[in-house]
C-alpha cells in the first residue's frame, strides 16, 4: 500500500538515499544539463519554500518522489518524478501526481501546471494524459563548439543583406518596453502561451522579460542579445543568457509579423552568435555550446537553426495542465 505526503523534516533521513539515486541518474536518464542541487542544497531550498516535494512511502521506505516549484514563474513547474524502481514507475507516478493535484488545488485555480517530460519521464505520457494534461512536442538543438561542422555551417550560412531601413544593435535597457510589446505580439497566440500564459498579456510578458534581463533564469548576456530596428523602431529581439558559466541559451527570438519572411531572424541570430563565438575564440571564454528549443513541428524554426550550424539533439513532450 502506498502513502503519499509532502516531504517534511521528519522524512529527511529516509529521503537522502533516493535523492542521491536521482542525482546519479539526472544526466543519463533525465537529460539534465546541469548537476542538480546536492542534498544539503535541496533541503535548504525546501526550507526556504523555493521548492516543494511529494514523497511516496511503501513499507516505511520512500520509493519515489515528485518535485515542483512556484517560485520562479507564474506557472506551477513540475520538475521531476523519480523512482529507483522502474517496475512500478507508472503506478507510483500516478499516486504522486494525484497527491500533487490535490495539494495544488488552490494554486491551479490561477496557475497553469507545466511539466517538461525529459528523458525517462516521457514513459509517463499515458499516465498524465488520463489526469488531463495536454502535450506539445519540443526539440532541443545545440551549436557545439567541439563540432567543427557546426562552425563551418555557420560560416557558410546563406545571409541576406539588411534591407534598407533596418539595423541590428546590441541590447539597451532603453528598449525594455519595446521588447515587452514585440515579444507579446509574437508569442501571444503561439503554443508557448499554452504552457506559459504570461505571453498572453503585456503584464505577463513584462514579467518574463524582466526575469531574463535581471538574471533570474540565468545570467543575462546583453552584448549577445540583438535588437532589430526598422527606421529606428524596435521590431525584433533575440535574447541570450548564460547557464553554469559554460552553456549559452536562446530563450526568446521574436519579430513582428509584418517583418517576417525576409531572413531577418537569421540576421539577428547571427549577430548574437558572433559575440559568443568571438568570446570563445578570441578571449578563451569556457563556453561549450549554444542551445535552444523549438516545437518539433515548427519546420521554419528548425530550418533557421540548422542553417546556422545547430544540430538536433533530442526531443521531449512538454506537457501542461490548464488552469482549473
Amino acid at each position: 500500500m502506498y502513502i503519499t505526503k509532502l516531504l517534511t523534516a521528519d522524512d529527511y533521513d529516509n529521503f537522502e538515499e533516493i535523492y542521491e539515486d536521482f542525482r546519479s541518474k539526472a544526466a543519463g536518464e533525465y537529460n539534465f544539463e546541469l548537476e542538480p542541487l546536492d542534498f544539503d542544497g535541496f533541503l535548504e531550498a525546501l526550507d526556504k519554500d523555493l521548492i516543494k516535494c511529494v514523497v511516496l512511502y511503501e513499507n516505511d521506505k520512500i520509493e519515489a518522489f515528485l518535485v515542483y516549484t512556484t517560485a520562479i514563474s507564474e506557472a506551477v513547474e513540475l520538475n521531476i518524478i523519480h523512482s529507483k524502481s522502474k517496475e512500478h514507475f507508472g503506478e507510483m507516478a500516478k499516486e504522486l501526481l494525484e497527491k500533487f493535484i490535490d495539494v495544488t488545488t488552490t494554486l491551479r485555480r490561477e496557475k497553469i501546471v507545466c511539466y517538461p517530460m525529459l528523458g525517462e519521464q516521457k514513459n509517463l505520457i499515458s499516465v498524465i494524459a488520463r489526469l488531463g494534461f495536454k502535450f506539445v512536442g519540443i526539440e532541443v538543438l545545440r551549436f557545439l563548439f567541439t563540432k567543427p561542422a557546426s562552425r563551418e555551417i555557420f560560416d557558410r550560412a546563406r545571409m541576406v543583406r539588411l534591407p534598407e531601413g533596418y539595423d541590428v544593435i546590441p541590447w539597451s535597457h532603453s528598449y525594455f518596453e519595446d521588447a515587452v510589446r514585440v515579444v507579446h505580439e509574437a508569442f501571444k497566440e503561439s503554443s508557448d502561451a499554452l504552457f506559459d500564459p504570461r505571453f498572453t498579456t503585456l503584464s505577463g510578458t513584462r514579467d518574463i522579460i524582466d526575469k531574463i534581463v535581471n538574471n533570474v533564469y540565468a545570467e543575462f548576456m546583453p552584448n549577445s542579445t540583438s535588437i532589430l530596428l526598422y527606421e529606428g523602431k524596435a521590431v525584433g529581439f533575440a535574447f541570450m543568457n548564460l547557464t553554469g558559466g559554460s552553456i549559452v541559451n536562446i530563450p526568446i527570438v521574436g519579430i513582428l509579423e509584418e517583418h517576417q519572411g525576409k531572413g531577418l531572424s537569421t540576421i539577428m541570430l547571427k549577430h548574437s552568435m558572433d559575440y559568443v563565438i568571438k568570446a570563445v575564440e578570441r578571449y578563451g571564454a569556457p563556453i561549450t555550446e549554444i542551445n535552444t528549443t523549438t516545437e518539433t513541428n515548427n519546420l521554419q524554426a528548425l530550418r533557421l537553426y540548422k542553417n546556422l550550424g545547430f544540430l538536433e539533439d533530442y526531443s521531449y513532450p512538454q506537457s501542461y495542465l490548464p488552469i482549473s
